[in-house]
């Protein structure tokens, strides 16, 4: 577990650290806008206020619906690595950003690649190793981890893990257990990264449009609610989806597949049944994916950035299962987190959810980690 710690601790701090390249002033920007953008217009203004106080500052600008300028802003992207769906799309030098929210978020940043404001943050640590951290920008990889662990704590995630345990622990074949068991959370990982990457390809896709911020907001408001409302009144932290008669398909299913007797008939049918489960699941545990990669999706990120999240949202997502299995394997006795539990994370979510929504629509800045 200290291991572990240390692992998750070195993470955070790694992927929160500000950029601390050298700069000198620059004196060119190019600003790719398209017609009928509203965060177009908000940029134009910031631009238009900069170059008056900048009258050497060199602006490009360049309206996307122009066919030789869109060609120039594929071959930007090329050469930055960067996604160019989304627009505005402002590039200085070797740096590029996509919307804009603010003079203050946005428009900030500009200034630091720039050249024109210092971009170190008055809030850093300076750690052995690790450099200059920022203290601010700390919060995407700790609410990346504490989104992940409530959602993981989710009880429609957990039932089909222990009828599957149940199953396995009967079988007289170790080795039969144990690869048909990390199979199926395997699979149900996978299902789930697709899940969230579909999530955020979208966002990114829709760009900065401040209906979709709205949208979102009202959604995590009313997952908010609704986890609170289930707290109270579900004591049991029952599965509400899938019900009785639906569990003991499932079940019966299960039991089929981990007897078979030919094992690849028997790997197949666990890989393919975990990708079904987990498609019916997603209906109970679609409010926090959604809302984290729109969150995800305001940041300002390199796109290998984006997937190591996910991938770190799913590592911690699956953290419990992965803990209740090999627990249950290698004492061969079955585990299983206490309703409690799942209560308690029913609690917080909710809490987290309506702070998230009234961020979303009052203070979205706040939630721009890294701009």
């Amino acid at each position: 577990m200290k291991l572990f710690s240390r692992l998750i601790f070195i993470f955070l701090f790694l992927f929160s650290a500000s950029s601390l390249k050298a700069q000198t002033p620059l004196s060119q920007i190019d600003f790719f806008w398209g017609q009928g953008c509203p965060h177009c217009v908000k940029e134009e203004i910031f631009l238009d206020d900069l170059q008056k106080q900048y009258p050497e500052l060199v602006i490009n600008r360049y309206e996307i619906h122009d066919p030789a300028n869109n060609q120039l802003l594929k071959e930007a992207g090329q050469r930055l690595n960067a996604d160019t769906s989304g627009i505005p799309f402002t590039v200085v030098a070797d740096q590029y950003f996509v919307g804009f929210l603010s003079d203050d978020t946005t428009g900030q940043k500009i200034k630091q690649a720039l050249g024109l404001v210092s971009d170190t943050p008055t809030d850093a640590l300076n750690l052995p190793l690790l450099g200059t951290i920022n203290i601010k920008n700390f919060s995407l990889p700790f609410l990346t981890f504490i989104i992940a662990l409530l959602d993981g704590f989710n009880p429609c995630a957990m039932w089909t893990l222990m009828f599957l345990i149940s199953l396995l622990l009967g079988l007289k074949d170790r080795r039969r257990m144990w690869i048909l068991g990390i199979a199926f959370i395997a699979s149900s990982a996978f299902v789930y990264f697709l899940f969230l990457t579909a999530w955020l390809k979208l966002f990114l896709f829709i760009g900065f449009i401040t209906w979709v911020k709205i949208l979102i907001a009202l959604v995590a408001l009313a997952s908010g609610s609704y986890y609170l409302r289930d707290y109270f009144t579900n004591k049991d932290a029952t599965c509400k989806v899938t019900g009785g008669q639906k569990k003991q398909k499932i079940f019966t299913r299960l039991k089929a597949i981990t007897q078979k007797e030919q094992f690849i008939f028997a790997l197949i049918g666990i890989i393919l049944l975990a990708f079904v489960v987990n498609l019916v699941e997603l209906v109970c545990s679609a409010g926090l994916p959604a809302i984290y990669t729109q969150i995800l999706a305001l940041a300002d990120l390199p796109s290998w950035q984006y997937y190591l999240y996910l991938l770190f949202y799913i590592f911690i997502f699956m953290l419990d299962d992965l803990i209740i299995f090999f627990i249950a394997m290698t004492t061969l006795k079955a585990v299983g987190l206490n309703s409690k539990y799942s209560r308690l994370s029913h609690l917080i979510g909710g809490i987290l959810m309506l702070i998230i929504g009234f961020l979303l629509i009052f203070k979205p800045e706040f939630l721009m980690f890294g701009k």
